[in-house]
């Protein structure tokens, strides 16, 4: 299994290109299902995850063909097409790789009027039932079915209804299964309290682009009309403002400065008010937006909280940045109950962390020194990376393969400012 392998203490400089969205992406690709006609997508991110949802489409009967990618690109451009659904099964094998998956669930429902689905795997960050999926999907005229670990969605029909669903918590993956759903319904359907983070926008857009019918987008009151069919188009894979986010956070660790190229500030406007708390000079730029550190770092109390608030995604790659600034900070985590396992980890490393339930208090200012760690999910590994960007001496992350899940090429660009990092092939 691969590691990698990091010597700390480098002051980062450069320009560093942001990927296309992974969680962006794992919404659009499903879109494939909801017309027979060619869905093209650009600046889509070279992951793990993205491997296996289109390995997933494979297998219900979606041809994809990939455009040659120049030696140096970051992204690549995807030609999926689904002339007709071979099957309406995703079975485990391929579901429990990946929460994502989950997410052809209503786009099958709303295309071939029936959909059985795997209970899905993923990072082990927490509970994340996927109920309001189902209770969405009813509201709208499915008929649910849970057996033997799958579920299964029959529109008794042949197509949806449509109808009003009030979500009792705001879920992404929810609002997008059921906007998916709800654009070939024979009627409308009104989703409240709907997510509103910039890859429902994304999702939504593409859907629009498609020919759907879709009201409030970017709010949390949805309105979709139902349209008889949609078409193929075209459509570029919004900027990874995550990934954005974590790279911001290696310039702050490391006290240097980074052009993130591409990225698109407008998105991830609660991050970047806590670098900006936290010291960091924010600079927009005619591609994208650049960090500087100025100085020690501050300590921050952050909460996390649904779009426009802080992202959960963030959370873990804050702690790395925050055990380096001069002070005591406090985080919050409100969305998953389990998303503190990179703590013991960073420990390993000097870091000054204490957890009581879903806070964690980070006594930022201890010097971090280099170990042997162990990733345990895709933004805990990436915290673990950016301690070891700071940390003197040499940090080995083990179990890289999450890293791989949401970060494209992530050696190559941490090398391209100045990092001293490697890739150490098990074999």
């Amino acid at each position: 299994m691969d590691s990698i392998r990091i010597t700390g203490g480098k002051r980062l400089e450069g320009k560093i290109p942001i990927s296309g969205a992974k969680n962006s992406a794992l919404a659009l690709l499903p879109c494939a299902l909801l017309t027979e006609e060619k869905l093209t997508l650009g600046n889509l991110p070279r992951l793990a995850d993205v491997d296996n949802f289109s390995h997933l489409l494979n297998q219900l009967g979606v041809s994809t063909s990939v455009a040659g990618v120049k030696k140096g690109e970051i992204g690549r451009k995807m030609t999926l097409e689904a002339k007709e659904i071979a099957s309406t099964i995703a079975p485990y094998d391929m579901v429990r790789k990946m929460r994502a998956s989950i997410l052809v669930l209503g786009p099958m429902l709303a295309r071939a009027g029936e959909s059985t689905v795997s209970l899905p795997g993923g990072c082990a960050i927490g509970d994340r039932p996927i109920d309001l999926h189902l209770k969405a999907l009813e509201a709208m005229g499915a008929e649910i079915e849970l057996a033997a670990g799958y579920v299964k969605a029959v529109a008794p029909k042949g197509r949806l209804p449509g109808g009003d669903f009030s979500f009792p918590v705001v879920s992404v993956g929810a609002t997008e299964n059921a906007v998916m759903a709800a654009v070939l319904a024979t009627g409308r359907t009104q989703l409240f309290n709907a997510a509103r983070e910039p890859e429902i926008v994304d999702l939504c857009n593409l859907l629009v682009a498609m020919g759907a019918k879709i009201e409030g987008i970017g709010s949390s009151h949805l309105i979709i009309q139902g349209v008889d069919a949609l078409h193929g188009c075209t459509y570029e894979v919004m900027p990874d403002r995550i990934e954005a986010g974590s790279y911001a956070c290696a310039a702050a660790i490391t006290g240097g400065s980074i052009e993130l190229v591409g990225a698109r500030p407008s998105d991830m406007l609660a991050i970047t008010n806590g670098l900006a708390a936290a010291g960091l000079i924010i600079e927009l730029t005619n591609g994208g937006m650049k960090v500087t550190a100025d100085g020690p770092l501050k300590p921050l109390a952050i909460s996390t909280a649904p779009y426009p608030g802080f992202p959960t995604d963030m959370q873990a790659q804050f702690m790395a940045m925050l055990a380096v600034a001069e002070g005591q900070s406090f985080l919050e985590e409100t969305i998953f109950e389990n998303r503190y396992m990179h703590v013991p980890e960073l420990r390993r490393m000097g870091a000054d962390i204490e957890v009581h339930g879903r806070s964690a208090i980070v006594k930022g200012g201890n010097p971090l020194t280099g170990a042997k760690v162990m990733a345990t999910d895709l933004r805990a590994s990436m915290s673990l990376v950016l301690a070891g960007l700071a940390a003197e001496g040499e940090t080995e992350v083990l179990r890289v393969y999450h890293l791989d899940r949401g970060y494209e090429r992530l050696e190559e660009k941490l090398s391209a400012v100045g990092a001293s990092i490697e890739r150490v092939s098990a074999g």
